[in-house]
């Protein structure tokens, strides 16, 4: 699996999913930490990436555009 991981995810989470063996980048390490959601997820679909995020708005622009991919795996974690 390839993972891409959105402003809000740790870069500590994708460094940790690549010592594990999965291709993973992060949007700031590919100084692209401004990119706007639709680009992310044309970056990702382009890339065979899944995107993490914490950002509800991936599952509305999926939601809205009828595609089946990229797969976006959105985090809600509470304290």
């Amino acid at each position: 699996m390839k993972f891409l991981g959105d402003v809000g995810v740790s870069t500590s989470t994708l460094k940790a999913l690549r010592e594990a063996g999965y291709d993973s980048v992060h949007l700031r390490e590919q100084n692209l930490h401004r990119l706007p959601d639709n680009a992310i997820l044309e970056k990702a679909l382009n890339e065979g990436r899944i995107v993490i995020t914490f950002d509800l708005d991936f599952g509305d622009l999926l939601a809205t555009s009828g595609e089946r991919l990229p797969s976006v795996i959105i985090f809600r974690l509470h304290n």
